[in-house]
């Protein structure tokens, strides 16, 4: 009876319950009690994510306001010429899908943001959804600063191929006219919080970036509807904390400054599209642009008037193209790039 009244005690009272059950903790630790046996060594191999998803083919979306996906390339079916199509992503108000890349799980994207930071994300990370989903947005996957945001994409093949790094590079331009040009290698060591891509100066941003093969010619154009077109070889190769060179020498109005720029890979079948802030718009031979120095003032492109206004895009595009452009209201215009005829690059854009 006493035996059962000293346990009906230690349950009615938590406090004597806790101690109760210390003291035979620390009774069984004294007695159990003794060195590790089982010894913790590295693993023989390290884990490589590669080894778990095959490398298949994938598309990679990218919409207007950020928000990105990948999804099986067999997810889009061919069909014949003159078919309806299938129902595409769902994007919000005034979103529209932007940037289509067709890619590998392996492959690898590189992000670069208006501050001039570099961030790298395997394919097979970018989360999946089918052909209707939205995607999820790059500004929450990137530890990206509140005021920073993404404005360029690369897709690189492999970052463990020595002689593709070595022979390629990136190219940056600033809003402010600079660019500069670094070895790809620069950017193939991946750190969780991004690296420095180019030095920015107070006021300026990053504008463009393109990876090209040592010998591609570039083409820069500011708001004031003039180009600027000569070869990278005029851009010595700097380092990844370096701030450029001039690219192009912009009006002195305070209120001109670079808008895009392309490398060219194929002058004979890519023409230069050019569009306005009033939805005119023109396309024109490469070789229209005549090959100039780097730093140069550049040559018209588009007469800017009022009635056009100022310059917005520039794009390399061929005739298999489509091109697709958005209004501040949210309406959207997709129309064929073959529809457009090839202009001289002295007349007058078209609406």
């Amino acid at each position: 009876m006493q035996l059962i009244k000293d346990l009906q005690e230690v349950l009615d009272n938590p406090e004597r319950c806790k101690e109760v059950m210390k003291q035979e903790l620390l009774e069984v630790k004294e007695k159990y009690g003794d060195e590790r046996r089982t010894e913790i060594i590295p693993a023989e191999h390290e884990f490589n994510a590669e080894d778990f998803y095959p490398n298949d083919p994938v598309v990679i979306t990218i919409s207007h306001l950020g928000y990105i996906k990948r999804t099986p390339l067999a997810d889009f079916k061919e069909q014949a010429r003159g078919g309806v199509g299938s129902k595409g992503a769902r994007t919000r108000d005034k979103d529209f899908t932007e940037f289509i890349y067709p890619a590998t799980m392996h492959q690898t994207m590189l992000f670069f943001t208006r501050k001039g930071r570099c961030y790298w994300m395997k394919c097979y990370d970018i989360p999946e959804g089918d052909k209707s989903s939205k995607g999820r947005a790059i500004q929450n996957m990137l530890a990206l600063d509140a005021d920073d945001s993404v404005n360029a994409f690369l897709r690189i093949r492999g970052l463990d191929d020595d002689e593709f790094l070595d022979s390629h590079y990136v190219v940056f331009v600033t809003k402010q006219g600079l660019v500069k040009k670094t070895s790809l290698r620069a950017y193939s060591r991946p750190r969780t919080n991004g690296v420095i891509a180019i030095n920015i100066n107070e006021g300026d941003e990053v504008v463009d970036v393109r990876l090209t093969n040592g010998r591609n010619e570039l083409i820069i154009a500011d708001r004031n509807g003039r180009a600027c077109r000569f070869s990278e070889d005029a851009i010595r190769t700097m380092g990844r904390v370096s701030t450029g060179v001039r690219g192009m020498r912009l009006d002195e109005d305070g209120q001109d400054e670079v808008i895009g720029m392309i490398a060219v890979n194929d002058p004979k079948n890519e023409t230069v599209m050019v569009v306005s802030e009033e939805g005119y718009g023109k396309r024109s031979l490469v070789e229209d642009y005549r090959l100039t120095n780097r730093g140069g003032k550049g040559v018209k492109t588009l007469s800017i008037t009022e009635k056009t206004g100022k310059l917005v895009a520039i794009k390399n595009v061929t005739d298999e193209n489509d091109l697709m452009i958005i209004n501040k209201s949210g309406i959207v215009i997709r129309m064929a790039v073959s529809e457009c005829r090839v202009m001289g690059r002295a007349t007058q854009a078209s609406g």
